[in-house]
Order: structure tokens, then sequence, then C-alpha cells
């Protein structure tokens, strides 16, 4: 392609796939050349001739830098400059020529653009200007001159810049590593020569020969010291002011001459006559006395001042001071003067909340000259609120004013004079709103309370106070008390606008109350006296020595306080509960009535169906005990009616649980009213049940633990059933099982 080679550092990027190697120079290209250049080289081992081609991309690609498709060199076809851009990022890959897709991964590489010593050194301003006093001595600093080179300054001395004055060697000089210009000659006269203009060289390279430079001007100004008083041009001034000037306005100034300069030549103006009506104040900027008018003027009673003006140095010479003084003459000039008002400025009270057009107060005004026309006022600000009459100047109000929106109104009433000039005066009018007590207490702020549950009776958990949109003063009172009784916490007043909330009752536990709603009653002393009802939020933790919460429960909220709503709640609870109680117990009367009705006579009370489908006793047991007892409550008849769950409304009290007596007492009403059963402790014998073995047999036919000789005489009194059973093992032999 015609480029200049350019050789570089061989570097190798390497990958798990040897394929995908890539090898690159270190690729930098100097500054400044113009003609296209190879600088360097990339290659890929993904490469195929013919098959897939080099592609570049990054910061200047197709531009100012181009890369062989098939050899990978790259080149550079702009000049480069290292001040501008001194470093370009570019990534390299391999691309399949027929389907434009990337083969394998690309690589990242930087060129370099290298430094050429083509920059002189900047001064860093062009002109300098520096002062120093007059007859100052040799080697007093005056300034520094700065420069600095855009070149590499890890090239090489490119950027090391040494200083050198051209002219004006004989009154300064100049360091020249640092730049710092100072005075030579002890002699400078500023009424000879006052400024001086020097040439400043700054070069590159060093102290070397040969390098890049450039130049500076500097202007050096010689300060003054005081050696001349100030003088005034003309022994004396005539001016005129007219008499409705106000005070403070300018009449005219005055300057004196100085011929120092800077501070040297500050003046400072005084007047020095007595009780003047005028006042001279120092211009700093002009350097001119301003005379200003300071008292009213009135043509009828002088027309002509005449002041004394001085004018000095601030500095001391040698412990004095240069003055100088002059004459001004004031002459007053007449004119047609507005209306005066009786006071410079009005203040006026009013209630809040008065009613539209309720009189503030009156301002009044007069005409000074004789012609003594008439005078109408009006609002200049302050419309919205407020009204005056034109006629004679009563202010009213023009809404219902409210202190909490605005306390002090600061209003301004023209006098107008009805004549040829219709000239108008000015006042300021204060009007101040008076409050009424139209606001009820609140709660100083949001408290978030706690009470711990190992608080003693009397333990305060908060100290409340409460605050007012009224104006409080030092006799503003606020009461605290508790809205509804509680039996929890109580509210104790401690006379200084501020309340205790105390534990009234001990035992709090997280388990059955987390949290507390107390109402609090806040009322001023205001006329009338006004009250609020604030809700506090107690949450029951569990603390510390210190009452430090470490757990609370911050939700569930109980009311500490049971208020008449809660209370009718509960009443219907317990008359819900009571007519469900009497209804069971007229039901199971009922029903025990019925199944005594059908228990069978007293001969028969043996022949009963014994049920052996229920675990327990067996014959012995059934005769001796009674097996319903160990039976399901639930015979036969429908599932008891679920009680009405009334959720507690309060904090729950732990109670001794009386379930166990009632059942107990249950079942003795039942004992004792089943006519089948016999008492539980009632002694009975049977000889001939088997006690031998509890496993072998449940008969008790072949088993007897008595003699042969048992009477089985009582066989026969258990009715027909055990009539066989009499015959057989009765003691009369002669009767005969047909008899029955």
């Amino acid at each position: 392609m015609g480029w200049a080679a350019q050789s570089g550092l061989s570097l190798k990027v390497n990958s798990s796939d040897t394929k995908s190697d890539w090898i690159w120079n270190q690729l930098a290209s100097w500054e400044g050349a113009k003609d296209p250049r190879q600088i360097g080289k990339i290659e890929s081992g993904r490469h195929v001739l013919g098959k897939t081609q080099y592609v570049l991309r990054g910061e200047g690609v197709g531009t100012i830098f181009k890369v062989n498709p098939n050899t990978g060199n790259i080149g550079v076809f702009r000049e480069l400059d290292r001040e501008k851009k001194g470093r370009y990022k570019l990534e390299g890959f391999v691309i399949d020529i027929k389907s434009k897709k990337q083969v394998g991964p690309s690589t990242n590489f930087t060129i370099n653009v290298l430094d050429l010593n083509d920059n002189a050194p900047i001064f860093t301003k062009d002109p300098f200007n520096g002062t120093v006093p007059e007859m100052s001595g040799t080697g007093t600093s005056i300034l520094t001159v700065s420069a600095h080179d855009p070149d590499d300054p890890t090239v090489g001395k490119h950027t090391e810049v040494t200083y050198k004055l051209l002219n004006n060697e004989n009154n300064f000089s100049i360091d020249q590593m640092t730049g710092i210009i100072r005075v030579v000659n002890p002699n400078l006269d500023r009424e000879r020569k006052k400024d001086f203009r020097v040439i400043v060289q700054a070069k590159d390279m060093g102290l070397e020969q040969g390098g890049m430079s450039s130049t500076a001007t500097v202007y050096i100004s010689l300060t003054d010291i005081n050696d001349n008083a100030p003088y005034f041009p003309h022994r004396q001034y005539n001016y005129s002011v007219l008499e409705d000037a106000t005070i403070g306005s300018a009449v005219n100034r005055v300057k004196a001459k100085d011929l120092d300069e800077g501070e040297n030549a500050k003046i400072l103006y005084t007047i020095v006559s007595r009780n003047s009506m005028f006042d001279i104040k120092t211009d700093p900027h002009t350097q001119e006395g301003v005379i200003t008018v300071k008292k009213s003027l009135d043509f009828e009673k002088q027309r002509q001042h005449q002041i004394e003006v001085e004018a000095e140095n601030p500095t001391l010479v040698k412990g004095l001071k240069y003055k100088t003084k002059t004459v001004v003459v004031i002459d007053v000039l007449d004119v047609d003067e507005p209306p005066v008002f009786s006071r410079g400025h009005y203040t006026f009270t009013v209630s809040e909340n008065q009613p539209i057009d309720t009189s503030i107060g009156r301002v009044s005004a007069k005409d000074p000259d004789r012609a003594k026309n008439s005078i109408w006022y009006s609002l200049i600000d302050g419309k919205e609120f407020f009204t005056i009459r034109p006629d004679d100047g009563v202010i009213k109000t023009g809404v219902e004013l409210d202190r909490e929106d605005i306390a002090w109104h600061n209003i301004t009433v023209a006098a107008h004079e009805v004549g040829k000039n219709n000239s108008t005066s000015y006042t300021h009018v204060t009007i101040k709103v008076l409050d009424k007590n139209d606001n009820a207490p609140t709660l100083a702020e949001s408290y978030n309370p706690h009470v711990c549950e190992d608080d003693a009776v009397g333990t305060v958990i908060q100290m409340i106070s409460a605050v007012d949109l009224d104006e409080i003063t030092p006799a503003v009172r606020f009461h605290f008390r508790i809205a509804e009784k509680d039996s929890n916490f109580s509210v104790k007043d401690n006379g200084n606008n501020t309340a205790n909330i105390t534990v009234k009752q001990a035992g709090f536990d997280q388990n059955e109350a987390r949290k507390f709603s107390l109402l609090i009653n806040i009322s001023d002393n205001g006329s009338p006296s006004l009250r609020s009802t604030e809700k506090l939020e107690i949450n029951v933790c569990t603390c510390d020595r210190d009452r430090k919460p470490i757990h609370c429960r911050h939700f569930a909220p109980l009311t500490s306080g049971v208020t008449v709503t809660v209370l009718l709640i509960v009443f219907l609870c317990i008359i819900v509960a009571i007519v469900l109680a009497v209804l069971i117990v007229h039901h199971k009367i009922r029903k025990k009535n019925a199944f005594v009705g059908l228990v069978k006579p007293p001969g028969e009370i043996r022949e009963q169906l014994v049920r052996y489908d229920e675990e327990g006793g067996g014959e012995m047991d059934t005769n001796s005990f009674d097996i319903t007892v160990l039976n399901s409550l639930r015979v036969n008849g429908p599932r008891p009616a679920k009680a009405v769950n009334c959720s507690p409304v309060y904090a729950p009290v732990r109670k001794p649980n009386n379930d166990m007596g009632s059942v107990v007492k249950m079942k003795k009403d039942e004992a004792d009213g089943d006519r089948d059963g016999l008492p539980y402790d009632t002694l009975h014998v049977y000889g001939y049940e088997g006690a031998d073995s509890v496993a072998d047999s449940l008969s008790s036919l072949d088993i007897s633990s008595i003699d042969s000789e048992q009477d089985y005489d009582f066989l026969t009194d258990w009715g027909p059933r055990f009539q066989m059973l009499a015959e057989l093992y009765g003691s009369d032999p002669d009767r005969a099982i047909g008899d029955y």
C-alpha cells in the first residue's frame, strides 16, 4: 500500500484455543507526520487468506486509522496532534468474508501518539500587571509570571520552562526558574516615571540551547507614598435645593484634589459648622463629598444656609493629617408643599373576628401652605384587608381579620391635596390584631408513650404539654384531665401547662394487652374556655431497668377505658349466654325425664342388655358399676350447640379455671337422678364370680371361690329369667321347672 513501515514490540495475546491467539506490536505514531504510514500489524490464528479478513472498530477507524483486511497492517492517514488527543483505543477482530460474521474473539489495543517539541511555552495571561511602592528597596518582589508547555512532560525537557527579561534589566530582575520579578533600582520615583513596560521571554528545553520560546508584556506601576495634601480648586461653592427635598436626598457634590495615588489619595469630608441642616458623605468610588439634606427645610423660616466643609487624608504622615477647607452656600427654593400628617407613624389595634366596617383609627393631615386646600385620603396597600374614608381618614376593616393568619399589618396611607399641583404625602400605619380565644389547645407534639410490664403504681410514663394557635402569654394556662374513667392510667395536671401520665394499676402483660388508647381533655383558661380531646396510644413493652423498651408489640390496640358502647356489647353477650345456658339445662332435664320413663321395673333391674362393644368391665363390672360412665356423653343425640364467641373488648384478666368443677357437679346431678344406677360405694359380693384368671374365661358358671354347699336360693328372687338356674342350684329339689 506504499506505507512507511514502523517497527514495534511484538506482543502475544494468549487464549485457550491456540487458533484464536492474537499477535500485534505495541503501536505508536509520531505527531505531526502528514504522509500515510504504517505503524504496525495485527495477526490472528483464525485468519484464513481468502476466507476471512481483518476489521477495526474504535476511535478514528476509517478516517485516521485503516487496516489491510488481508494482511492486518494498520496505517495512519491523517496528521496526529498529541496535545489534542494522545491515545486511541481500538478493537480488532476477524470476520467471515461471505457471512460477514465475526470469527473467534476480538482483541483490544491502544495506539499512542508520540510527542514532538512542537509547542512553545504559553503564558497564563498577557499582559501581566504589577505594582510596587516607589522608593522600594532592592529585591522587593513585584509579581510572578508563569507559563506552561503543552508538550509531553515525560519526553526530555520539552516542558521545562525558563524565564528572561529582554529590557529594563537596570530597574528589574527575574528569577529564571520561578518567574518572580523583583526591584533592582531602589531609587524608582513615581513623580519622574510612573509606569514601566517589561518584556519577559519564556523558553522550553530548560537551560539547554535551542528550544521554542514566547514572550509576554509586563506593566509595572509605581504606587505613591503620601507626600501631598489635598486641596479644593475653589474657595467657595454655591448650590440650591428645593424646600421639599426629602431627608437624605443629595444637594450637590464637592471634590478636593490630591496629587498622591491609592490609599494616599483618599479623602474624608466633614462639615465643620454646628447644628447644620445638611450632612456630607464621602463617595468611595469618586472621592467626592456628597452634600445631603439632614433636616427638613422650610423656605418660610430660612432661605439660605452657609456651611464649612473640610477635606483630609485619613492616613497619618509623621503623626499628622493633611487637611484643607472650603465654604459652601446653599439657597432654599420655595415650592408648593404637600399635606403634612399629624404624626410620622400611626399605630392602631383591633380585635380579631370583628365584623366588616369596624372602625380602627383615624389619620389626619393638613396643608402647610397658606392656601389651606382640602385633603382626601386613600390606601396605597393593604386594600384587601382595610378601607379608608376619603373625607376624614377613618380606617376600617374590609374583612374579618384572623390574628392566627396575620398578627401585624403595615399599610401606607396617602393624603392628596385638592389644588393646582395635587400634591401627595404618605404615612405608614401599623395595625396590631388583638387575639381572641378562638382556638382549642392541642398536644404539643405527637407522643409515643410506653408502659413497662413491671411498672409499679404511680410510675410516670409520659409528660405531656399543650400548644395553642392563640397568643401565648404568661397568664395562659392549660388544664389536663382524663376524658373517660380508666382503670389502668391516670392523668395528673402539674399546674405548669404540663401533665403526667401515671400508672394506676400495675401488672401489664404484652400477651394480654399490647396497646392502650387513652383519651385526654385539654382546656385553656381563655374566655370562653375551649377544650379538645386528644388520643394517646400507649404501648405495652418489655423494658430494662432504666425503662428503656426492649420489645414492644405495636398492633392489636385495646382501649384502656370501658365506654358505654362497650358496656352495652358486654351486657348483650351476657344475656345471650344466660339464655343459651337456660335452654341447654331445660333440654337436658326433658331428656332425662324421658329416659326415666323407659326404665325397667325393679324386678327386672338385672335383666339388662349388656353392650360388649364398649371398652371396660365385664359382666361382674357391669352389675357392680354404672357402665354408662365409660360411654361417650353424646348418645344418639344432637351435638351440643356451640357457645357464642363474644370477643373480649377489654384486657383479659387471669381467672381460675372452673370447668372441672362444673363437670363434676353435672355428673353428680346425673347420678342422683339415675334410678337404675347404684351408688359407686355399694359393696357387692359375688361369690360365684371368677377371680382366678382375667384372661381364660369371662363365664362364672363353673368357677366358685367358696364351698360347693353354697346356697343359691337367692336366684329365685331374680325373676323368671333366672328360674332355670334357681332350679339347678337351688335348695328345693322338689320344685319342677314346669311349675313355672
